[in-house]
């Protein structure tokens, strides 16, 4: 283990002085999105100033799925990852994670990037407004995708969910529009480039979305009131961890007084129950302690600071990232029972889940969905999926 110290004269960011004073391997492994996405930039930010810092390597494995992405961490293969909300399928055993192979999964996050400005949403091409007869795509609206052809991911459930909690703000479902399946993050977004679709899922700060927004096809934001109440509840029907931002960071959005979407927690830095709480400790306070060195180095970075930290979302804490909140006297009597109750729900899905492979149905999927939704029900808990 290296012992990371240095002395506050050694950097001045921002006209103040800061010291580190954390402990990692000389190498620390995380996975993450697929090169050119927002995740991915921001660990190579990350990651060359804990390089510049203190000589520690992090080393990023990407991945353009969820599968891809929480798997090495499930064997063991990295200690932690830049992920999104797909960790919270992954925790809720649903999707993709309701096979046999995988189930619920008792994530436990470090921290979380939730205040860079940035949206969560359909992005279109210009020339489809045209196809609707809105050429300026001015007016161009949810519903309008209608018929059109939307890009579907994959092996990537989350993708997949978020594509489709924005056809419910429109009043749509896949039915109503082309689907279109690629591999990948990346891949459907060279399509959107391309023409081989219209419209395709992204956080705003994407690589992918600058370069769409610069091609010849142009790029297109559909029209978000929120003050449509009955709009947002079909979103939030499909996934309940959304909330209303002023976007201001992204393809199109940069450098203007922003505009009104909505969005949720990404990238999500996590680990398992099970990982070393040490680690998870340094890694956390690395977190915070070299956020002057790579503030302001990728598209929406700033977001991971410790002011924006939210102790009362969907995913519980890991024990050793609570040490440090504690230390930084963040940490609540609120947030502890939050994070408890959390904790309490993953065990029941845990059980429920134990259960079932031992009474081994043959209509897995089907059972499955049914018992965690009782099993949860019947413990007082909010029930999605």
């Amino acid at each position: 283990m290296r012992i990371t110290t240095l002395a506050a004269a050694a950097y001045f960011v921002a006209s103040s002085a800061y010291a580190a004073d954390f402990k990692l391997p000389d190498q620390v492994v995380w996975s993450a999105y697929g090169t050119g996405s927002a995740g991915y930039n921001q660990a190579v930010a990350i990651g060359a100033a804990l390089q510049e810092a203190t000589d520690v390597n992090l080393r990023i494995l990407p991945a353009d799925n969820d599968i891809a992405r929480m798997e090495p961490l499930r064997q063991g293969k990295v200690q932690f990852s830049a992920n999104g909300i797909g960790v919270y399928l992954a925790q809720e055993g649903v999707l993709a994670f309701g096979g046999k192979n995988w189930g619920p999964q008792k994530i436990r996050l470090l921290a979380a990037n939730t205040g860079g400005g940035v949206a969560m949403s359909i992005g279109v091409a210009r020339e489809a407004c045209e196809k609707v007869g809105k050429p300026d795509c001015k007016d161009f609206t949810y519903s309008d995708l209608k018929g059109l052809r939307v890009a579907s991911f994959k092996g990537a459930p989350a993708l997949n969910t978020n594509t489709r909690a924005w056809l419910a703000y429109g009043g749509l479902d896949f039915d109503d529009v082309e689907t279109v399946e690629f591999g990948g993050f990346g891949a459907a977004w060279k399509g959107l480039v391309e023409g081989t679709v219209d419209a395709a899922f992204s956080a705003s700060n994407a690589g992918q979305v600058y370069e769409a927004a610069s091609s010849p096809r142009g790029l297109a934001w559909p029209a978000f009131d929120p003050q449509d109440k009955e709009a947002f509840n079909r979103l939030l029907s499909v996934a309940p961890y959304y909330i209303n931002v002023h976007a201001t960071v992204g393809g199109l959005l940069d450098g203007t007084e922003g505009r009104d979407m909505a969005a949720f927690a990404y990238p999500i830095l996590i680990g398992l129950d099970t990982s070393d709480a040490d680690l998870a400790y340094n890694m956390t306070k690395a977190m915070f302690e070299l956020l002057p060195l790579y503030s302001g180095k990728a598209p929406g970075i700033d977001g991971w600071a410790l002011e924006f930290q939210k102790f009362d979302w969907v995913i519980p804490y890991q024990e050793g990232a609570i040490r440090y909140y504690k230390e930084a006297g963040v940490w609540t009597d609120k947030a502890q029972a939050h994070n408890e109750m959390l904790i309490s729900r993953q065990d029941i899905l845990a059980k429920a889940w134990a259960d079932l492979k031992v009474e081994n149905p043959a209509d897995w999927k089907n059972v499955w969905a049914e018992r965690r939704r009782k099993e949860l029900k019947d413990a007082g808990f909010a029930v999605a999926f």
